[in-house]
């Protein structure tokens, strides 16, 4: 604790770190604030009653908006029409030559043209995204609409006011990123995580404690969910380490060429390289069903049994299928991340090799077999903490509490807090600071990150 104290003054000392954090801190402020700024036009008496997500994803988009989509406030769709803009980018970077070509060869200018485009995409999509979200507020709750304003005004003024939203939510992602600490866009989304994350842990401790098994069963509950951060920060962090060598390197001038020391160094290959695209991309597979069904018919007992069950993600049937797309997903966004052919060039480029494999294609096959080795457990664990919140609701827990078991949610959390205490690291070790935490958040043993290199 003491250490901690200690961290804590060493990052008011350094006054740049002092007024990132400052700056970060008020452009969340003015974020929180916007979700609770409620459109015009809209009852919000009336809309807490029956205007909260609809299960599902609907429910999953409150959690990442803070409760702003409940609100129908001015940043009721959060940063999530960004996100989309810039997986469907990312994604055409894998298929269109013309977006690898930006992606790989024209640098920096490749870079910006990118940006520019995924923020003309996350206007058109927010568009789409606004129109839907307000025809939803209408059929699921009228009442919620005010009768004195026409129903073109209130749909034209609040498409621009959403569209306004999630554009200075974007900006403030990226300023967030440039001037404060972290990735500003996956801030963002941390931050209506854990705006979500009181409310849901009152609520269950006031079940808890009404019968349903009292302190006792609370405290088990935050025991497991404690282990389960811990198993997701393991599954973030884990590495595989393939040691490589030089054959010599040129220690100064007039030194010559002599072989290196004993020493090596190491290429990283994460055993969860995918990171959260997985969960992602499966969501959106899932959420299909749910739609299929709306279409068929609006009341649920009329639909097939197994329609139902795909609808509802604590069915036996739609946890199964949910945990092999994200096990499929995931050696598909690692096949698509890790390209063990660059890996082999770059190790000959540098003239290095690993101990025992020659260069070249034999280089690129072994990397190639330790990605998909380390891959199999990785999915599998990925695969497992997706269906955990379905698995916390199996067994009692509340469907508000049950999201922060695993899934998306706890993914994005652990992984922007050990980024952003990472960085903050970086800067207290640049000064000859201690660092902020023990068992300092950074790889060890002189590992090369040749990911970062290409």
């Amino acid at each position: 604790m003491d250490k901690f104290i200690t961290a804590c003054k060493n990052i008011w000392k350094i006054k740049d770190l002092r007024n990132r954090i400052l700056y970060l801190l008020g452009l969340l402020f003015i974020y929180r604030l916007g979700s609770h700024i409620v459109l015009p036009g809209i009852n919000y008496n009336a809309l807490d009653t029956g205007a909260a997500g609809g299960g599902g994803l609907l429910d999953l988009i409150n959690v990442f908006t803070g409760g702003a989509f409940k609100n129908a406030a001015v940043f009721a769709l959060g940063i999530m029409p960004y996100i989309s803009a810039a997986i469907i980018v990312q994604l055409l970077g894998f298929a269109v030559p013309y977006f690898q070509r930006l992606q790989k060869r024209e640098g920096e200018a490749g870079r910006k043209k990118l940006t520019q485009i995924t923020r003309l995409l996350t206007v058109a999509i927010t568009l789409v995204q606004a129109a839907g979200y307000l025809f939803y507020i209408q059929s699921s709750n009228p009442a919620a609409i005010s009768t004195q304003v026409s129903e073109p005004v209130f749909l034209v003024s609040n498409i621009i006011i959403l569209t306004a939203g999630v554009i200075l939510a974007m900006w403030m992602g990226e300023k967030i990123t440039d001037k404060g600490i972290g990735n500003g866009i996956s801030i963002l989304i941390t931050v209506g995580i854990i705006a979500s994350l009181p409310a849901a842990l009152v609520a269950e401790f006031n079940f808890r404690m009404d019968g349903a098994g009292g302190l006792i069963a609370f405290v088990l509950e935050l025991a497991i969910l404690v282990a389960v951060v811990m198993v997701t920060t393991l599954l973030v962090l884990g590495v595989r380490r393939i040691p490589i060598q030089f054959a010599k390197r040129t220690m100064g001038r007039g030194a010559g060429n002599i072989p290196e020391a004993g020493k090596r160094d190491y290429i990283p290959l994460k055993v969860n390289a995918a990171g959260v695209m997985p969960i992602i991309f499966a969501q959106a597979i899932m959420f299909l069903p749910g739609t299929v069904a709306q279409w068929m018919s609006n009341d649920p007992a009329n639909m097939p049994g197994w329609l139902n069950s795909l609808n509802d993600f604590t069915s036996i049937p739609y946890n199964i299928i949910y945990f092999v797309l994200v096990v499929l997903f995931t050696y598909v966004y690692t096949a698509l991340l890790v390209n063990p052919q660059q890996y082999a060039e770059y190790l000959k480029r540098q003239n290095a090799f690993i101990p025992g494999i020659k260069p070249g294609k034999k280089t690129a096959e072994f990397i190639d077999m330790v990605t998909t080795k380390i891959t199999l457990p990785g999915s599998i664990f990925l695969g497992l903490i997706s269906i955990l919140p379905a698995v916390a609701a199996a067994f009692g827990v509340s469907i508000a509490f049950a999201m922060f078991f695993g899934g998306t949610s706890l993914l994005i959390l652990v992984g922007v807090v050990l980024d952003t205490l990472q960085q903050i690291e970086s800067h207290l070790l640049m000064r000859r600071y201690d660092g902020l935490i023990s068992g300092r958040l950074k790889n060890k043993g002189g590992m090369m990150n040749i990911g970062a290199s290409m």
